[in-house]
């Protein structure tokens, strides 16, 4: 009883603190990640739950750590950044999509393509667009614009007949093709509208 009621006394003193240093940026995505991004002054940086700072603002853009990783932008480039915030990819992609299954989907001249988490090209730059790997698939899109799905050594295990392609999510993904809205299984069998 006397623990609850020395946490109950703490929970506005705890609380406050987190206000403090929420109020130090313009914007505070609270990640159960690890790391949270702020913003401040229009510029991308992570704090950890403390608030203390590991990245500085210093970015234009970034997305949430995932997997340790997390894709910035620094003008019109994007790189890979660790959670130290030291930088694992040199900026040199058009695009960048968050890490999965230790791989991420980038963009370069217009072609999209994956790499490992040390900057190093897995599936090569040969997509006019890709989306991330969820459940050993990831969707990608032909030089045409079709989209099917591919495995991790970018074979195509769902053919790219479809006018759209979403990532799978407990064993189904969306997908359009024409007029019509529907999902599939890994298997490309429909399962419903």
């Amino acid at each position: 009883m006397k623990k609850l009621l020395v946490l109950l006394l703490l929970l506005p003193v705890l609380d406050s603190y987190a206000q403090k240093w929420e109020k130090n940026y313009d914007f505070v995505d609270n990640c159960i990640c690890g790391l949270s991004k702020v913003k401040k002054n229009d510029k991308v940086g992570y704090v950890n739950k403390e608030g203390i700072e590991i990245v500085k603002p210093q970015y234009d853009e970034g997305l949430t750590f995932k997997e340790g990783y997390a894709a910035v932008r620094s003008g019109a480039k994007w790189l890979y950044i660790d959670s130290t915030g030291k930088a694992v990819t040199a900026a040199i992609y058009d695009d960048a999509l968050s890490f999965s299954s230790g791989m991420a989907a980038v963009s370069k001249n217009n072609l999209y393509g994956f790499i490992n988490t040390t900057g190093e090209t897995v599936i090569p730059f040969e997509f006019s667009n890709a989306r991330s790997f969820a459940e050993g698939l990831a969707p990608a899109a032909t030089a045409k614009g079709y989209w099917g799905y591919i495995d991790n050594k970018g074979k195509w295990e769902i053919n790219a007949v479809y006018d759209f392609a979403d990532t799978f999510d407990a064993g189904e993904a969306r997908v359009i093709k024409g007029q019509k809205t529907f999902y599939i299984d890994k298997r490309n069998k429909m399962l419903h509208e």
